[in-house]
Order: structure tokens, then sequence, then C-alpha cells
């Protein structure tokens, strides 16, 4: 999982020159290069896109909102990192809504402040994010996710372009991995396609609430992308939910990758496109059989 543990494995490994990361990243974003890391088809429809707030039961939820600009389309619901909505996920929920979708990106902390909390991850270590980033998540347990679930499916269904003939997906990175399982369970009858990239937490033996426990509550298929050192930490897990998706009936794609926590977020210190290319590629087949 993401936690202070990961500040110095970046160190070790190199990649503790955060200004360098923030300048990459800014210029690949302002050359467009990183729509050409996609695999995708070979004309790309254009987007539409705009910030939007959703209603939950718990206020406003302020959302980054990308689809292509006609026809209908399938649904996905993403939930970003610990360091929250910021340009990094809009990048990459752009390229998803290329591939055909109509994508919503949540901002989890809300309930703390409007996106963007920090500017990107450089900004996120820089600015004591960890101590920040917890007393946020106090506010957000478990049940609190679902209801936001519940409101932002609810959002997307009211849309035009959103086509609810089709079941909707939900992608999550670090903390947001658990959040796509509760997701599923909060909207058990639309929720088709769960994706967790390096997802943090998502076996918790004495938690009721466990993710690992709430798959029998789904009707979903999974894809549960571990990282290399988050499996070095807890190599049961994979083990615990491979026995629980089987158990609840769920097709599962479960597989521990050669990259580290963080690996397909693209301003992320442990980025690794390598990886990150073949995780996007099985997300993608993933929510291709969205029906």
């Amino acid at each position: 999982m993401c936690d202070r543990e990961n500040l110095a494995e970046w160190a070790q490994s190199g990649n503790s020159d955060w200004s360098v990361n923030r300048r990459q990243f800014s210029a690949m974003a302002a050359m467009g290069a990183l729509s050409a890391c996609a695999t995708t088809r070979a004309a790309e429809p254009p987007l539409a896109e705009d910030m939007v707030s959703v209603t939950t039961p718990d206020g406003q939820m302020d959302a980054f909102y990308v689809r292509p600009a006609s026809g209908k389309h399938p649904a996905i619901l993403t939930w970003p990192d610990i360091a929250g909505l910021r340009e990094a996920f809009k990048v990459m929920a752009r390229r998803l809504a290329g591939q055909g979708y109509a994508v919503l990106v949540a901002n989890h902390y809300y309930r703390s402040g409007k996106a963007p909390l920090f500017k990107d991850f450089p900004d996120f270590q820089a600015n004591d994010g960890f101590a920040k980033a917890g007393e946020m998540r106090k506010k957000m347990g478990p049940d609190a996710i679902m209801r936001d679930a519940s409101a932002a499916i609810a959002w997307l269904d009211a849309r035009d372009e959103v086509d609810t003939s089709r079941g909707v997906g939900t992608n999550g990175y670090c903390m947001g991995g658990p959040f796509t399982v509760f997701t599923a369970a909060a909207v058990p009858g639309r929720v088709r396609a769960a994706a967790s990239l390096h997802g943090a937490g998502l076996v918790k033996d004495d938690d009721p609430q466990s993710p690992h426990k709430l798959l029998d509550r789904t009707k979903a298929g999974y894809l549960f992308a571990i990282a290399q050192n988050d499996d070095e930490k807890d190599p049961k897990a994979k083990t615990e939910l491979r026995a629980a998706t089987k158990a609840a009936g769920r097709p599962a794609e479960i597989e521990v990758y050669p990259a580290n926590h963080g690996w397909t977020v693209i301003d992320s210190p442990s980025y690794d496109q390598v990886a990150a290319e073949r995780a996007w590629t099985r997300m993608s087949a993933l929510f291709e059989t969205l029906s």
C-alpha cells in the first residue's frame, strides 16, 4: 500500500528527485505525448469534458467528467489514489474516454475540500500529504464510499450520453482499489467490471467490511493488479483474494506485477511504463466485457 515506507523505497530506487518527475510529467502533458502511450483505436473520437458536482447524502462531490462528444457509451467510475483527483487522473481519464467510455473521476476527499488538494504527487510528498490524507480518510469509511458510489452511478445513469443498457465499470488506484469493490457492492445491479490497480487494504481479516468479504454481494468481474512490493509485505493477500472470488463465484484475474506500488499512475515516482501499459491492456479487456 502507499505509505511512508514507500518514500524510502523511492529514494533507494533513484526516484527521489521530485522536481524532475514533475517537469517530465508537465512536459509530456503539454505535448500531448501521454495519449501516444495508449493502446486504443486508430482514430479516437473527439471528447467533451467538464468539472461537475454530484449530490451525495453527505454533500456535493466535485468530479471530472469526460466522454466522447457524441453517441451513447458505457460509464466508468474512477477512484484516484491517495493524492486525489488531479491533472494526472484527468489525463488517464481522457485516454479511457477515447476508448469509448463516459468516465467520471471522483474527488473522494470532497468532504475536506475541492480538488485538486495536491497539484501532483511531488506536491503531495512535499506538503506532508500522508498526514493530511490520514485526517481526510477518517471521513471516508466503507459506508461513506458506498453512498458516494451509489450517488455517482445514479448521476451517470441520468446522463443522456450514458448507455444504461450496458453495465458500469469502475477502476481504482492505491486506496481507491478497495473502493471498486465497495462500488460493486453498493450498486450490484449496475456494476459489472471492477479493476483494482495496486489496491491497498483489499484483505483485512479482522474487518467485517474488508473488500474480500464483500465480493459475494457483487455481480462484477474483477482485475486485481498487485504491486510486487505490496505482495512482499503481505504475500497471503493474493491467495485469500483468489479463495474469496472463487467462493463468491466472481470471475477474477489476480496477478502480481513486476513493478512497485503506484506503477500505473503517470505522476508517481514509481511509474513503470511497460508494466503500466500491460495493466492498462488487461483493464481495457475487462471493460470490453461490459454488456
